[in-house]
Parts: C-alpha cells; structure tokens; sequence
C-alpha cells in the first residue's frame, strides 16, 4: 500500500481536505457496528481511525472484521500501547506534548516500541495537543494531565511547534470525545498558519458546520467520532460535504 503520510501530504499541497471515522471497539458493536458499515459501504472516508483512551475490545479482530467489508485505510489511534495491532494499515505514534506525564510522552512508546518496529506497519509521529472542550475527557482522566485552555492560543502555537522541532510528522488538536465545544476555528487558524506539518483536528465536531469552520481555518484532517455513534447515516452527510468541500475554490481565512 502507497505510504499514507505521503498521500496526507500530497492531499494537503493541493489544499485537498480529508475526513477521517473514529470508531471505538468497545462501542461499535453488534447493530451500532452493522449500521456504520453498512454507511462506510456507502459513503467512503479518507480513513478510518480506531481506537480510544480505554479499551477493552480485541483490537486484532475488530480490524480484521473492518476491512473485510470496507476497503478504507484503517490508522491505529491508540489510547495506550495494548491497543497496537499489526492489522491496521498505519498508526498515530502519539506523543502527549500538551502534558507533562512521561508515560504518555515516552512511556508507553518504549512499552511498544519493538512489536511496531517487528511488524513493518507505517508509523506517523503525532504530537497530540489536548484543548480545553467544555469538560474533563477521557483522555485528560486517564492520562493525569490538563488539557490547555482554549484562550490560551501562544501556549497551544508553542506546544506545536515544540512538536514540530522535536520531528513530530503531524500535530493532532483534539477537544476530547464527546466535548461540548470542538477546537475554536480561530485557534486552528492560528496554529495551522505557522506550522509547515499537516494538522488533524478531533472533538466535538458534530455538524458540517463545524466541519466547514475546521476546514477554513486549515485543519488539514477532521475526525469525528461521538456524533457518527449516535447517527451512524450522518457519515455520508460528512462524507458528501467534504467531497462538495473539495470542489469549491480554495478558501482562505481571515
């Protein structure tokens, strides 16, 4: 398979918008995982994203199953290193560079580190920001850590490019899972204007409305996830959207 980090960056120096599924095993099962099928057939992502903060779902035959049906780039996600399967296509190497917990900084990659390097799968170094969503996340409970608030726009630019100094291949600003308000456009702006690496932006994307703001202010790959477990047919709304998206003239935010 063609490296998918040189297909991001390919989509991105043509100003082309990507949409990634987060699906999590522990919740997309039985008829929740019949029906995002069943629309995934229908309507075709960039990539499917599994994983989550805490997961107790086999991740080996959640994969398998997936890409029997869907042929869709599947990206590990993971929340910790048990979630490392060979299966997937390519994995999001995440750094937690808005904390300050070394577990989650250079911890769990040492825990990993050989199985990944044995299995030849496509590794993405991400350093992975967490900004205030209107209320604590999994992510921020089970990694001991804070995320950074949303005003605080100097600190986020300078994790970044922190991250990107350090050879971070993608920054990745995520709200958290189900937040109440997605990473403020005028902060991707902010942050997506100074940096010269792609940038994926998650959390409390629920609308296309979000998803257009996302886009403007030059997030490079939208993921959404909560909204999808709750109507699994909003992913061919997104789906359309962002192929509409792409068709329109380039947009630039002010």
């Amino acid at each position: 398979m063609k490296s998918l980090y040189k297909q991001i960056l390919i989509n991105r120096e043509s100003k082309k918008k990507m949409l990634a599924v987060l699906l999590d095993p522990d919740r997309c099962q039985g008829k929740l995982m019949s029906s995002t099928i069943a629309a995934l057939k229908l309507s075709v992502p960039d990539f499917v994203f599994v994983g989550g903060s805490y997961v107790n779902s086999p991740i080996d035959s959640f994969i398998e199953l997936l890409k029997e049906e869907v042929q869709i780039p599947v990206v590990l996600f993971p929340g910790n290193a048990s979630q490392f399967s060979p299966k997937a296509d390519a994995l999001l190497f995440l750094s937690l560079i808005s904390g300050r917990n070394p577990e989650f900084l250079i911890g769990q990659h040492v825990t990993s580190a050989l199985a990944i390097k044995q299995s030849g799968i496509e590794v993405i170094s991400t350093g992975y920001i967490l900004i205030d969503g209107g209320k604590v996340s999994a992510v921020e409970y089970m990694s001991h850590t804070r995320s950074i608030p949303r005003e605080k726009k100097e600190i986020v630019l300078a994790t970044a490019i922190a991250g990107e100094l350090s050879g971070q291949h993608i920054i990745y600003l995520e709200a958290g899972s189900g937040a109440l308000q997605p990473v403020p456009k005028e902060l991707v702006n902010y942050v997506t204007s100074r940096l010269s690496i792609p940038v994926i932006v998650g959390g409390g994307i629920k609308t296309t409305q979000n998803l257009e703001d996302c886009f403007d202010a030059g997030a490079d790959i939208a993921v959404v996830g909560n909204a999808f477990e709750e109507n699994p047919n909003l992913i061919t709304e997104f789906v359309n959207f962002t192929e509409e998206y792409n068709r329109k003239p380039n947009f630039s935010f002010i």
